[in-house]
């Protein structure tokens, strides 16, 4: 398991928001991105990296969306980025 927050970092954050907005502009990806929005405020706060855990495996197909844009995203979720292992 990797420390996901060794890859977090205001600018990759602040990358990650514009992308999605301006390529990705789905509303289904709403929620991720202003959970990303908070997290660029508070990047340690680990119950806004449990949001955002829980909103990207709650994503279904547009998980691929998200990775077609931002293929490091999976480095920002720690272990098990599909939830496949219980």
């Amino acid at each position: 398991m990797h420390n996901a927050t060794d890859n977090l970092n205001v600018a990759n954050i602040e990358d990650s928001i514009s992308t999605l907005t301006k390529y990705a502009n789905e509303p289904a990806l709403q929620s991720l991105i202003a959970i990303l929005e908070d997290l660029k405020q508070d990047i340690n706060n680990e119950s806004l990296l449990a949001q955002l855990i829980e909103t990207w495996r709650n994503l279904g197909v547009y998980q691929g969306t998200v990775l077609t844009y931002l293929p490091f995203f999976y480095t920002l979720i720690p272990d098990d980025i599909f939830g496949d292992r219980d």
